[in-house]
């Protein structure tokens, strides 16, 4: 049965000496090689060279603290309840006398630890977050050569008062609106602002 009309030639031609040495072929490689050398290099050599990243990269995780300096986090667990890949445990535990410039809140977390080989940088914990605490950034994770290493704890995740972490592109167009509205201040403390707010 024939399915096309379609005809091909085939050539029974006798290979010259030269092409049954594969010369004109590997010359023909060679050629298309030695041309890439003067050609401009795609490859970027970090970390001497670093390309330029776009606004909405998700790098290196950070705990925020607020304007007084205090930690943002109350271990509510949420990030960790949004969190696909399960990456994210915290443990709770209740401020003391004299902490209020060191937690927020009442309750902080204790430990925090996020595991950088599970991690999918997806964002989902950003956006679970009710009180702005963590947010990912445009900084690479460094490699490491040990598993226990890419276990990041607060030592690694907490931002130092003095060298903050600029987040204002991470921050979405509706908390940013939400903030705005007079009277009414996110993450507000005082509980009569809020009920002022509202009004």
């Amino acid at each position: 049965m024939q399915l096309t009309n379609r005809s091909k030639l085939v050539s029974n031609k006798e290979q010259s000496f030269a092409e049954r040495l594969y010369l004109p072929a590997v010359l023909k490689g060679m050629a298309t090689t030695i041309s890439h050398l003067f050609k401009k290099r795609p490859t970027i050599m970090y970390p001497e060279q670093k390309r330029e990243y776009a606004p909405v990269y998700r790098g290196q995780h950070v705990l925020k603290r607020d304007e007084n300096g205090a930690e943002r986090c109350t271990s509510c667990g949420m990030c960790a309840v949004a969190c696909p890949a399960e990456a994210i445990t915290m443990e709770s535990a209740e401020r003391k006398k004299g902490e209020e410039g060191m937690y927020r809140e009442e309750k902080y977390a204790k430990t925090y630890e996020i595991n950088m080989l599970r991690c999918i940088f997806c964002g989902l914990c950003e956006e679970a977050c009710p009180k702005e605490a963590i947010f990912l950034t445009d900084r690479q994770v460094p490699t490491e050569f040990e598993r226990d290493d890419f276990i990041y704890g607060k030592d690694k995740l907490v931002e130092t008062i003095d060298n903050r972490v600029d987040v204002t592109k991470r921050q979405t167009p509706e908390v940013l609106a939400f903030k705005k509205i007079p009277g009414l201040k996110h993450n507000e403390l005082h509980k009569e602002k809020l009920n002022k707010g509202k009004h």
